[in-house]
């Protein structure tokens, strides 16, 4: 690390954040924003909504928080771009490719309306599995953070195929879709609290689309965690129920609270960090919260 790089890369601690009320605290915050909420029903950007939750963000970086986002929906605007429904990975990946860069126009024009720069950053697991290259990661995004950026991390889906594809039954990815890749950026960067923001407004004790009777559950306490079992997949996106509790399961045996709702809800970012009951809270390991 350079001695500008030294000067600029601040020392944080995470907040020691165990129940709702105790969400206003929290500085450092990735929020993960799915397919469904970066596109509207018809496969189009969904200008409005975005728009709003790049003005929430940039809020928490007026008051002097550390946002990261963690953006789907390249696959899909790509495929409106080019007028395909990808079946093969390498349409799929030449989807990623067309729009990511539509993706990234998005970011950096709404934030930078409102005063922040959108950093792109895409990722492979090797970012995660060699050291060198999880350390030279970890010091750009502290960088960028401290030089209040914005930064936008995605999968490399362009060259990347592990997210794309089914993985292998004898190997287990490290990050298998946004879900699990925003619960690992959360706990290595030392994160008070990812938020995943989907077009589900909680955890159900049932799968509500074919249960109508499915109840909203409210707090999930650590030891519960996953708690139910789950039936589906995401529509236009590659996680689902399950893959939301995965990632939260990763996250809170590291101390690192979670809160799951849906990126459709006015204001909801905001009404997270005020405390407000919505979505699902998931609760952190009690002894990693106090240690």
């Amino acid at each position: 690390m350079t001695e500008s790089q030294r000067s600029h890369a601040p020392s944080t601690r995470r907040a020691l954040i165990s129940t709702r009320s105790g969400l206003a605290s929290a500085r450092r915050i990735v929020v993960k924003l799915g397919t469904q909420v970066v596109m509207d029903a018809a496969g189009r950007p969904a200008l409005s909504r975005l728009y709003g939750l790049m003005e929430a963000v940039a809020n928490l970086g007026e008051r002097g928080c550390q946002p990261v986002l963690v953006s789907s929906g390249a696959v899909g605007l790509g495929a409106r771009q080019l007028g395909i429904q990808p079946n093969s990975l390498a349409e799929k990946q030449a989807c990623a490719a067309v729009g990511q860069g539509e993706l990234m126009a998005l970011y950096q024009d709404g934030l930078g309306r409102l005063g922040f720069r959108a950093a792109q950053v895409l990722l492979t697991e090797d970012d995660f599995t060699d050291s060198t290259r999880h350390a030279n990661l970890k010091r750009t995004l502290e960088t960028l953070l401290s030089l209040k950026a914005i930064p936008v991390l995605n999968e490399n889906d362009t060259v990347s195929t592990l997210e794309l594809e089914r993985p292998a039954e004898d190997r287990t990815p490290i990050f298998s879709d946004n879900d699990h890749l925003s619960a690992l950026v959360a706990t290595h960067l030392e994160a008070d609290l990812p938020v995943l923001l989907s077009d589900v407004t909680a955890l159900h004790t049932r799968n509500p689309d074919l249960h109508p009777e499915a109840e909203p559950v409210s707090e999930v306490p650590f030891a519960a965690c996953p708690p139910v079992q789950v039936e589906g997949t995401s529509e236009r996106g590659r996680g689902g129920m399950a893959s939301k509790l995965e990632a939260a399961r990763l996250a809170v045996a590291q101390g690192v609270p979670v809160v799951l709702a849906s990126g459709l809800v006015p204001r909801i970012l905001e009404r997270i960090l005020a405390g407000e009951p919505v979505g699902t809270f998931f609760a952190p390991n009690p002894g990693e919260v106090q240690a």
